[in-house]
Parts: structure tokens; C-alpha cells; sequence
């Protein structure tokens, strides 16, 4: 079933600083806890262009319109504005929100203004991409990454069926989580250790396009009889994709990948990806202030590890692999 999300609160100006912008929305209501104002619960994500965060602000302000609360919103200039992250705490604990949800954009950087703010008594969820260490903050909502990167090793697996392998791996960059769980988790899902033979090529793209498409092409020079690839996501596949056009090897190359938004999953549907592990951001902000919610109400706090779900998208589907097709995955998509 399609969700709908419209967006119909209000916007309104807070504050700005030179690293971030900083919106308020909501109805105003009274409540949830609060001592006779609205709730008010904050969102701060990466950026407010890349459309993973854009589709995590809808979900936010469409939970916040139904819970009644206040949303106040920021984001950095760019993917690693800590600074920016920082001055949105902090204006947000002056503002006097119940809760933050929070994309951090240095994982480890942005833990003493966490710290700060729980000391004030403010519930702190990180959405999608964990703190370091995961317990500074109260919470994580996320996708389960390792899970991600098994279904779409099992499918690649099935889809082969029996085929000798020779696989190409298009990665994130060493030393960030989110890269390393799907990647790992691919290899498990089909079934080979790092070391195996059938991985003839691995090379990292920041999960842009333009990078996957020139990894793709140093791996075809290394590995002309390259055919499964797994790429971080799906504009570095779509930049693989643009590669093996360009040999001519795009109809007879399995490319599988992970994130499942719109452009993707139309890609799927085009047969240029196979399939994708769909995620959700638009869930991840939702539950994020419900649980804000709860935390005003009652003092219920979120706690741990939250899974905000994944499905395996692909049109071509494989024996023994569960799946969704396109109409499903874009019914669900983002971006």
C-alpha cells in the first residue's frame, strides 16, 4: 500500500547561523507532557538537499503535525559540517526541545554535545548513521546495514545460479560503518569470505556516480570477465552501469546495490540494477518523535537499537529470496 505523506504544517524562520539552517513547524499544540506549551523536538540532519534527508524531514514533520508537537529543523552546509551539528544543539537545548534526532555528520566529534544535552535531560536518537561509541546517544534508529548487504548477496547468489563468479565490489570509503556493514554483509549473503578467488576487483567510490563509474572501468581493466557487481549504493551503480554500457557488457553484468530510492529503484525497473535493499528514512524520522513523544508524556526513554526496516526490491526475482517488485518499491521510495 503507497503512503502518502503531505506536507502541511507551517514553516517558520528560528535561527540561522553561517554553518546551518534552523526552521520551526508545527500546530502548537499543548501537551504530551510539556508544562503548558507544545512539545518541541528537534531534527538535525547531514544537509537539507541530499533527498535521504529531504524524504527524513517529511516523515518528521508529518509525525509532528499528528503528535501535535513543535519540529524545529537544521542541517549543515555539507555531508561533514560537524560545526554546524554542534550550534544545532545547542540552540535547540536553549529552545528547550524534549528530544533531538540527529543524522551525525562526525560520528565521534559530535558526541560532547550530545553529552551536554542528555545532561539537561534531553532524549538524543541518532537516525541512520550511529555515534561513536552508539550508546552516547540514547537510541539508534536505523537500518539494519549488515542485513541490507545479505539480501542482496543472497539474491545475487540465486540469481547466478551456479555460474562461476567474478565479482567487482564498488564500496564507501575505509573506516566508515555504514560502507563496511554492507559490504560485509554482501559477502555473507553470498556466501564468500574476503579472501575469496570470485572477488577479483574492490575499489571505493564515496557512493557518487561519477567515481563509480571510473572504479567500474579501472575494474573492468584489472577483470575484463567481471560479471556480478555490488555497489554501496545506486548512483555509484548507475555509474558502474554507465561503464559497462560504454564495453558494451551492460545486458550480460548482475548489478545488486542498497538504498532503494526513486531514481534507483526506476533503475531497477529499467534493468539497469537487478535489485536493491530498500531503506527507510521517512520511518526513521517518525518513530524518531514518536518516541519524543512517549519520552514527554511519560518519561519513557528509547533505548538501544531500533530496526527501521529493509526489503529487497528487484522486478527479476530469485528462487528462495524474498522480494518486492518496482510497483512496491516505488510506492515506497524516496528522492
Amino acid at each position: 500500500m503507497k503512503r502518502t505523506f503531505r506536507t502541511t504544517v507551517s514553516l517558520v524562520a528560528a535561527t540561522a547561523s553561517a554553518s546551518l539552517l534552523l526552521t520551526a513547524c508545527g500546530e502548537g499544540a499543548k501537551g504530551a507532557g510539556g508544562s503548558g506549551g507544545a512539545v518541541k523536538v528537534g531534527l538535525i540532519t547531514k544537509t537539507d538537499t541530499n533527498p535521504f534527508f529531504v524524504k527524513m524531514k517529511e516523515g518528521a514533520e508529518e509525525a509532528a503535525r499528528k503528535s501535535g508537537v513543535q519540529l524545529s529543523t537544521a542541517a549543515g552546509k555539507f555531508d561533514g559540517d560537524n560545526e554546524g551539528q554542534v550550534t544545532a544543539v545547542e540552540n535547540m537545548v536553549a529552545a528547550g526541545v524534549k528530544g533531538i534526532l540527529i543524522t551525525p555528520n562526525d560520528s565521534k566529534a559530535i558526541v560532547p554535545a550530545i553529552q551536554q544535552a542528555r545532561k539537561k535531560g534531553v532524549l538524543v536518537i541518532a537516525l541512520d548513521s550511529p555515534t561513536d561509541p552508539q550508546d552516547a546517544a540514547d537510541a539508534l534508529f536505523a537500518t539494519d546495514n549488515l542485513k541490507a548487504g545479505v539480501l542482496i548477496g543472497e539474491y545475487a547468489k540465486a540469481a547466478m545460479a551456479g555460474k562461476p563468479a567474478k565479482i567487482a565490489t564498488l564500496d564507501l570509503a575505509p573506516g566508515v560503518a555504514v560502507g563496511q556493514l554492507r559490504h560485509d554483509g554482501f559477502l555473507q549473503g553470498f556466501g564468500i569470505a574476503k579472501d575469496d578467488p570470485a572477488l577479483v576487483c574492490s575499489q571505493d567510490t564515496g557512493g557518487d556516480q561519477a567515481k563509480g563509474q571510473t572504479a567500474m572501468e579501472n575494474c573492468l581493466q584489472k577483470a575484463p570477465d567481471i560479471n556480478v557487481v555490488y555497489t554501496i549504493n545506486e548512483p555509484a551503480a548507475l555509474g558502474a552501469y554507465s561503464a559497462l554500457k560504454a564495453k558494451g557488457r551492460q545486458k550480460d553484468v548482475l548489478i545488486v546495490s542498497v538504498d532503494g530510492g526513486c531514481t534507483g529503484t526506476n533503475a531497477v525497473k529499467d534493468g539497469k540494477i537487478a535489485a536493491t535493499s530498500q531503506q527507510y528514512p521517512l520511518v526513521m524520522a517518525a518513530k524518531g518523535v514518536e518516541a519524543v513523544v512517549a519520552y514527554a508524556k511519560n518519561g519513557t526513554k528509547a533505548s538501544g537499537y531500533v530496526d527501521t526496516g529493509v526489503t529487497l526490491v528487484t522486478d527479476a526475482p530469485a528462487k528462495g529470496v524474498a522480494a518486492k517488485d518496482t510497483e512496491y518499491g516505488l510506492d515506497n521510495c524516496w528522492g
